[in-house]
Parts: C-alpha cells; structure tokens; sequence
C-alpha cells in the first residue's frame, strides 16, 4: 500500500471538526482489504455532534496491539498557497490540511500494516471530534469497546509528538486541562453616585490578585510546573460614567498528576466566593494528567524508533492535551509521531519521506509488539 496516496486520499476528504463521512469512507475503503472488521457509528447531536467514530479490529485474542488517532481537523483559515484540501507534492513536501495532524499517521500506520501478519488482535480507534470538545469521540469509543470486551494490551496514538525532527520524542504523558469562568455581579449606577450602585469590578481584581499569587507546585520528575493563567476580564461598559452590573474573567488552568482538575476549579471557586459571596464560579475539566511511567511500552518504541531511524527517542510529557487522556484509562499509552511544527498552521505539510519512514517505524513496533 502506497503511504503517500493513502495520506492524499485521507487529506482530499474535507474533515473540518466534528468530522463524518467522506474521509471514513476513505478509511474504511483502506481497512476493509486487509482484513479488518469496520464499525462506524454516528453519536451526538449539535452543538457538539454529530460525530463519526470508527472501531476496525483484525484477529482475535493473544496480545492485544492498539492504534488511536482522528480523522478531524482545525478550519484552514486563509491564505494557503495551495488549497489546503487539495493536497499537493512541492519540494519533497506534501501540503494540505492534516498532512501532520494528523492524517498522515493513520495512513503511515494502515500502510504498516498492509501485508503483514499478526499473531494476536490489532484494532485501530478513530474518532471525527479530537480538535473540538470530544464529547462523542473517544470516550464514547471507550465505552463501545468495555461493553465487547475488547481491551488493548498496549496503545499508540499516532499524534505529531516529534519536536525537531522524525523519532526525537515520544510523549509518556499530558498535563491536565481545566478552564473556569467567573461571573461577579454588581449593581448599575452613576458613578457620581458610588453609594447608590455597587461595583463588582474591585472583588473580581481582588480575586484574580489572590489567585495570581498561588504556586500550584514546582513541577515533578516527568511534569513541569502547573500554571494559571488568566485568559478573559470582560466588563462590557461602553460608558465612563456608569458603573456596570457585571464583571467577568475566565481562567485557564494546565496541571500536572498532583493534582485533580475538580479540586482545581473547587479552590479557585472558595477564593472567589470569599472575595465576592455572590458569583457565579463555573469549571470544566477538558482531561486529567496523566503519566503512562516509562516501562516496557515507551522501551519497545524506542527500539523500534531507533532500530528504523537511527535516533532514541527522548520521553516527554510537554505540550496540550490529547485523546490519550482517556485512553489511558484504557490501557498503557504513548504517543508517537510525526514533526508537529507546521501542525494548526497555514501549508501545514510533511516530509514525503518521514511518512515513508513513519510507515517503516510502526511496521517495527508491529514486530516487536508481536515478536
């Protein structure tokens, strides 16, 4: 199977988040050949959904081999210099939306798997909605594969983990995600008539002073520092001489294993509420940290990395969240991939060759994973 037509076919497949159709058909068109059983299912209604989701499986029983990725991608935005669902060779480049992000994986590893034979269960999990909330993605993947029983043994996700070039890292972790919206109400007036209104702009500085001041932690062996970062102050007063009714801020928080998002947003929530008793504290915890502890998976993909690529792979937990976060609940995870630099950007494109070499790679974990 031909890495770089797969990528090609997969890319032409318009597949802006949440993604059905179309680029599944691609897909399942690849799998189906090589004897995989395909399941699609449609979940979810808007704002989030409607979201595809695609189970292939090949064998039964034995160790149980698992690859994870998604077929969605981010808006192109404008400006390309060639249509970014037009994908097109330029200078050794294959350019197009998803040449990173991440489409050029799952063709590098379907090509992996072409023609060879495995003694145990491969299955490929991929979703249409890991660049938006994921609410029907993968977890309701997850779900689907508890409820037949059909728990991998080990799994990669096939994210652009590589920083400088093909094989330099792998990620063994994520940090955390929270976000948390504070609404502060006040009471409108005259400002020349402090005594008749009430502003509810000081408690909200107040607060965001405060919580500007904590030192979550120092960062552990594998994580670097928690951090939180104001993201939002919003009053929406157009006029100098009135005090407004409301004050609102959003904050962002990414954390590493010591702590739980739901304690996160609870602290935040005692901070405000003593600075102004009447707010509205409200948080969304998008994943938890997680650490898949260096071992016998991150082992045998870096032999396999350095046995194809001539380079060892250095293990990290750096960057944003993926769906790894849910997987890890699954199973033992890594992810491993191509070079993320053009990744979300205008002529986001790969390397021809390190998708050649990427197929080679994941061919060599197959081996090893099956040895």
């Amino acid at each position: 199977m031909d890495v770089v037509e797969l990528a090609k076919a997969l890319m032409a497949a318009e597949s802006v988040t949440p993604a059905t159709g179309k680029v599944f058909d691609v897909l399942e068109a690849a799998l189906l050949p090589l004897g995989f059983k395909v399941e699609r299912f449609v979940e979810g209604e808007a704002p989030d959904g409607p979201v595809e989701n695609l189970l292939a499986v090949r064998g039964t029983g034995g160790r149980h081999f698992a690859f994870a990725g998604h077929l969605d991608v981010v808006p192109p935005g404008k400006g390309w210099e060639s249509e970014p669902f037009a994908p097109e060779i330029r200078g050794g480049l294959l350019y197009g939306r998803g040449a990173v992000d991440m489409k050029g994986s799952i063709a590098a590893f379907v090509a992996a798997v072409a023609g060879m034979e495995t003694d145990g269960t491969v299955s490929m999990i991929i979703t249409g909605d890991e660049e938006g909330p994921a609410t029907y993605g993968t977890p309701t993947l997850i779900e689907h594969m508890k409820a037949c029983n059909l728990i991998p043994d080990l799994c990669l996700v096939g994210e652009p983990s590589s920083a400088n070039r093909l094989g330099d890292t792998i990620k063994i972790g994520r940090r955390g995600s929270t976000i948390v919206w504070i609404d502060v109400p006040g009471k409108q007036g005259h400002v020349a008539y402090p005594h008749l209104a009430d502003n509810p702009i000081p408690r909200l500085v107040n607060a965001l002073a405060e919580i500007d001041g904590i030192v979550l932690d120092e960062g552990t062996d594998w994580f670097q520092a928690s951090n939180i970062e104001p993201t939002d102050v919003t009053v929406g007063n157009p006029a100098g001489n009135v005090i407004p009714a409301h004050a609102s801020a959003r904050l962002s928080i990414r954390f590493n294993d010591l702590h739980k998002g739901t304690d996160l947003v609870a602290r935040i929530t005692e901070i405000v509420k003593r600075h102004a008793p009447t707010a509205i504290v409200k948080g969304t915890v998008y994943g938890e940290a997680f650490l898949t502890a260096p071992g016998d998976l991150s082992t045998l993909v870096q032999d396999a990395a350095e046995a194809t690529l001539g380079i060892r792979p250095e293990l990290s937990t750096t960057g944003g969240t993926s769906d790894a976060r849910f997987l890890s609940k699954l199973c033992p995870v890594v992810e491993f991939g191509l070079v993320n630099a053009t990744m979300h950007k205008l002529d986001e494109a790969v390397a021809v060759r390190d998708l050649e070499a990427l197929s080679e790679t994941y061919r060599e974990v197959l081996k090893r994973v099956f040895a």
